[in-house]
């Protein structure tokens, strides 16, 4: 046994299949297949069975991936760390990230991931929690950056910030609103809301039907931006993160009206396939943007709420 059998053995495992498998380590495939062979022979265990889904693993091969993939990884680990000496941090990461997050915070994380890590290529898009948890089991995506639901979620994840979400109305609304508002007191007030495939607009509906309160949604609107416009030039209101709207606040244009009993909270996290553990890379770009959510974060709260 040694490293390049279980580099092919973790590859195999994670992609599932022989073909992809050998083009990312960069063999042909009965190469591959050859060390795998040889490392079964060796471990007297059948690690895969071929079917039409492809090559799956055997309860031998799931024991040996729990085993050697931290292995290799602690293996990476001090390779980068060591390299890291005199060199900087390189390779490539494809993140995904919820809107609210990619609006408030991208542009800046980017900018300073950049300058910290110039040899890090990062290609990174936006979307629903559902479509880039789903990108995550797929491989399209390294991890993603999400709102965590009620259910419990099935891929590892990293808590990066507890948020709260607020009525926000625009600045000269003539409906006297104050702050805090009861959650009952949303169903007198026409909303703008997300569409109901975003993340957000389920924490709002599931504390709806948990209170019995029936609210009334003028516009379902998933564009922040739009939605911060059209609060912004009407008597509408809207249930989102405060960071969403940040410039709105910050500008005076937009007011925050804090909601309590129950209090509406959503919860940001990074989640990666299980078979596929963060890259250096990765782990840096988490922090960078951890690190910008929570001064966005605080950055608002010192902006006054309506009284």
């Amino acid at each position: 046994m040694d490293i390049r059998q279980l580099g092919y053995f973790v590859s195999l495992f994670e992609e599932g299949s022989t073909t992809r498998a050998a083009r990312r380590m960069n063999v042909v495939q009965p190469a591959l297949s050859m060390q795998i062979t040889k490392l079964e022979d060796e471990l007297g265990q059948k690690l895969f069975e071929r079917t039409s889904q492809g090559m799956v693993p055997t309860s031998a091969g799931e024991l040996a991936y729990r085993l050697f993939a931290p292995i290799l990884r602690d293996l990476s680990d001090a390779k980068q760390q060591i390299v890291s000496r005199s060199s900087t941090v390189s390779g490539r990461i494809v993140v995904g990230l919820v809107a609210s997050v990619a609006t408030s915070v991208l542009a800046r994380s980017l900018a300073v991931f950049a300058r910290q890590y110039p040899e890090v290529e990062v290609s990174a898009c936006d979307g629903y929690s559902s479509s880039l948890m789903e990108g995550v089991r797929a491989g399209s995506l390294d991890f993603a950056i999400v709102n965590k639901g009620r259910r419990r979620l099935d891929l590892p994840a990293i808590d990066m910030l507890d948020e709260e979400m607020v009525v926000v109305t625009s600045a000269g609304s003539a409906r006297g609103l104050g702050s805090p508002l009861m959650f009952r007191d949303l169903a007198k007030l026409p909303l703008i809301l997300p569409s109901k495939r975003n993340g957000l607009r389920l924490i709002v509906d599931k504390i709806a039907e948990d209170e019995d309160i029936e609210l009334s949604i003028r516009l379902e609107v998933d564009a922040f931006a739009t939605v911060e416009q059209l609060v912004r030039n009407s008597d509408w209101a809207t249930v989102l993160p405060a960071i969403a709207v940040s410039r709105g606040l910050s500008e005076g244009s937009l007011r925050a009206h804090r909601i309590v009993a129950p209090r509406v909270t959503r919860q940001i996290v990074c989640v990666h396939n299980p078979r596929r553990p963060l890259s250096a890379a990765a782990r840096l770009f988490v922090e960078v943007i951890t690190a910008e959510l929570v001064a966005a974060a605080a950055e608002i709260s010192r902006v006054p709420a309506a009284d």
